[in-house]
């Protein structure tokens, strides 16, 4: 066995967008960090190149081609000749706004980089995805530009969340394609301290995700997932990325788990998942 790498959930706890550059492609600015759960890959000597997927959300994945496999083109993107069998035990769901696929991607880069013996590409997987430099990092960051300026931030501390997504796929041409505004305000400048838990709170909810009323307007679940959070205490609901997963924040982990207990309770076909961001 090579080695094992987990590919963590994004989570866009605000996400603006703030205009197009000269290609099209959307200019934003985000708060991100990276929940304690994700996807497990593990590396393995083979004859050939293989990839074997198991898990809660696999069955999707093992309906494509190869060559559609975002973990296929990240080992494509290193040169990779040799053969190797990467297992991948899919945990999180797809299209669900929270990196699963840039998340696989960047641990893909991860796992094979001594292999290969390589370094990673010049663009760190832009490419391949927006999302692909943050999950490299997989730590607390402001992601700005395309997704390829990215900051270190200090002033958040460890959360409590419950992250929900009801089982609808979200997509995310679709949602920047009926959003109304392409160009809105900034983040404008970050805390320069570390922050309590209601701080965060108060800072938080002066920021906004720009993509969740399309999204909920593409797909009304999303508004009944929020309101889910919202009737089991969480003091901060929103949708991550480009949706359909939203995240409630809570004060402690116990709380958390209890919501996500009630929540499944309600909702049995719902993916929830009580996690640590941060």
């Amino acid at each position: 066995m090579l080695n094992k790498q987990i590919a963590k959930a994004k989570i866009n706890l605000c996400l603006h967008v703030t205009g197009q550059d000269k290609n099209g492609y959307h200019l934003l600015d985000s708060i991100v960090t990276f929940a304690n759960y994700g996807d497990e890959l593990i590396f393995r000597k083979n004859e050939t190149f293989e990839i074997v997927s198991d898990g809660q959300f696999s069955e999707d994945l093992n309906n494509i081609p190869i060559t559609d496999n975002i973990i296929y083109k990240a080992a494509k993107e290193l040169r990779l000749s040799d053969g190797i069998k990467i297992g991948l035990k899919k945990k999180l769901p797809l299209s669900a706004g929270i990196g699963g696929g840039s998340a696989n991607a960047a641990a893909t880069f991860r796992g094979l980089i001594e292999y290969c013996n390589t370094s990673l590409p010049i663009d760190n997987g832009l490419t391949l995805g927006a999302d692909v430099p943050v999950c490299l990092k997989s730590t607390n960051q402001r992601m700005q530009g395309i997704g390829e300026i990215l900051s270190d931030i200090e002033f958040l501390p460890k959360l409590s969340a419950v992250l929900v997504n009801s089982g609808d796929k979200v997509s995310t041409s679709t949602i920047f394609k009926i959003l109304k505004s392409k160009a809105n305000k900034n983040i404008s400048s970050l805390p320069n301290k570390k922050l309590t838990f209601f701080e965060t709170i108060h800072f938080l909810s002066k920021l906004r995700n720009d993509l969740e009323l399309p999204a909920i307007e593409i797909v009304p679940n999303i508004r009944k997932v929020l309101d889910s959070l919202n009737d089991c205490g969480s003091n901060l609901s929103r949708m991550s990325g480009s949706g359909g997963t939203c995240f409630g924040l809570f004060q402690s982990f116990e709380l958390a788990q209890k919501a996500a207990g009630e929540i499944s309770l309600q909702n049995p076909n719902w993916w929830v998942r009580p996690v640590v961001l941060g």
